[in-house]
């Protein structure tokens, strides 16, 4: 029997823009509404048994009704399973979580106590969109967790639900309300915030996440789980940069959109679709902004420090420092002009509709269904051979290449990293975890000794601009020339390293055979 699921899309915006959503003709209109205080404690073991396993069990209490809600930890971000029940009270009732998994990981001995609390004022609307149904809520209140040494973290948020219908139809109506307020792609659940409130987590930067993927999962499943998590992870170091000027969070953001991409490359044909190609475009295009900032900050904050312990008597360098910097400033001034712009706003929504609603999903060709349909891990071992295949071959003779074409194996070992990492949770048992490891560790030494070449690149780049725009005076374009000299002198010695750690990847057993 098929679990019962959640189809649910969560919309972030502020208090304002809340109340400018019950003017919407859309939702004003609606023939269906309501409005009610809803107040959730969510529930778990004192070794946090639940949340260890992947489960959320929540109590919420409106109007004197008590409804017992299960939630699994699903794809992350827009499909979850989820198990509903009126109960009589506001405890957990252990009888009706008979049926759902969390039952026998309890088993009768294992003690729940609240944890936090969810009070919010919800207005829903039921809204016809296309042929489907769509209840849309308005949440704004707060969470609360008494154990927690921090004020209460406040909840502004749209959440669309799927009734009944297509959920191309619930995208639709997400892209509309994204035009008449800025509302923002939302990943992070009421539920997880207030773990976060309880474990005094604070605000930082965030590395992706392990890709859960399951054995019964279809290669089209496995496409949508890493997207999800991608997308998470731009989204969760977005927000810091929203905030405040964050060199790591930029970092990461951009980390997070490089392994979006490599996943269209990775899995190739069985995506494409009418959409997809323009789709891949637009990512790479809004995103540029964030590769010319990191390019200033891995240049300010790690060659130029380097240049100035050669030579700590050159004021020429702080020349050069000061005009990067401005460069820097402007750099970040349009990172933060893309990340709050609708364009971008809008094109995030499209493009999780893209993943979960997309042709690339219905279209039946035959050969493309069957490879969209096929195990997850019979489409990862074709995909991690022919990447293997393509570094083995690209990097022979390293040292020899043309810094094009280490750049070509550079960008071969990145998308071969990506897809080790998206696809390690399907070789889990002890002996393909530890090959895993090796794989993956030899992958990384790879992948660092061509990202310091690149570096270096880059660098010759970046001073090369300063000297073809004669801008700072002479001691800038000095100070530019000289650091050219030394970064380029350390090729020689990181090109022993890359061919070594070449022959150290080759050697090592892949983890998929």
């Amino acid at each position: 029997m098929s679990e019962p699921r959640e189809i649910e899309l969560k919309l972030a915006c502020g208090a304002g823009d809340l109340a400018a959503l019950q003017d919407y003709p859309r939702l004003s209109s609606a023939a269906v509404q309501d409005e009610a205080q809803l107040s959730s404690v969510y529930f778990d073991t004192a070794d946090a048994l639940l949340r260890r396993a992947g489960y959320v069990l929540r109590v919420r209490t409106a109007q004197g009704r008590h409804v017992q809600t299960v939630k699994a930890a699903g794809d992350g971000l827009f499909e979850r399973p989820e198990w509903e029940q009126v109960i009589g009270g506001p405890e957990p009732d252990r009888e009706a979580l008979r049926g759902t998994p969390v039952a026998k990981l309890l088993g009768r001995k294992a003690r729940l106590e609240p944890l936090f609390t969810v009070s919010v004022a919800r207005r829903t609307y039921e809204v016809e969109q296309g042929h489907s149904r769509i209840e849309v809520a308005l949440d704004r209140g707060h969470i609360a967790a008494p154990a927690a040494d921090a004020p209460d973290l406040p909840v502004s948020e749209v959440e669309l639900e799927l009734i009944e219908g297509s959920a191309a139809d619930l995208f639709v109506l997400a892209h509309a309300i994204s035009s008449h307020v800025p509302v923002r792609l939302g990943v992070r659940s009421k539920a997880e915030r207030g773990f976060a409130l309880r474990d005094g987590e604070r605000p930082g930067t965030r590395k992706a996440e392990p890709v859960v993927l399951r054995p019964e999962m279809t290669a089209a499943d496995a496409f949508r789980a890493v997207a999800h998590a991608c997308l998470r992870h731009m989204r969760l170091n977005e927000d810091l940069l929203l905030e405040h000027r964050d060199v790591d969070a930029l970092h990461q953001a951009r980390v997070a959109i490089r392994r979006l991409r490599s996943a269209f490359s990775l899995f190739g044909g069985l995506i494409r679709d009418v959409h997809s190609g323009g789709t891949r475009a637009e990512l790479k295009r809004l995103s540029e902004p964030l590769g010319r900032a990191r390019n200033l900050d891995v240049f300010l904050g790690k060659t130029l420090p380097a240049e100035r312990a050669r030579h700590p008597d050159e004021q020429s360098l702080l020349n050069l420092e000061k005009q990067l910097e401005a460069q820097r400033s402007d750099a970040y001034a349009a990172v933060e002009a893309l990340l709050r712009g609708e364009e971008w706003r809008r094109f995030l929504i499209d493009l999780v509709a893209w993943i979960n609603s997309g042709p690339w999903l219905t279209v039946d060709d035959g050969p493309l269904a069957r490879q969209r349909d096929q195990p997850a891990r019979a489409f990862a071992a074709q995909v991690l051979e022919k990447r293997r295949r393509q570094v083995k071959k690209r990097g022979r003779d390293l040292a020899g290449l043309s810094p094009e074409d280490r750049h070509q194996v550079r960008i071969a070992a990145k998308k071969l990293r990506y897809g080790a990492e998206f696809f390690g949770s399907l070789y889990a048992d002890k002996k393909e975890a530890k090959r895993h490891r090796r794989f993956v560790a030899a992958l990384a030494d790879l992948q660092d000794a061509l990202g310091d070449l690149n570096d270096i690149a880059t660098g010759h780049e970046i001073v090369g601009d300063v000297s073809a725009a004669g801008r700072g005076g002479g001691s800038a374009l000095f100070a530019a020339g000289m650091t050219a000299a030394d970064i380029e002198a350390r090729t020689g010695a990181l090109l022993e390293d890359a061919a070594e750690a070449y022959d150290a990847l080759i050697d090592v057993r892949p983890f998929w055979r």
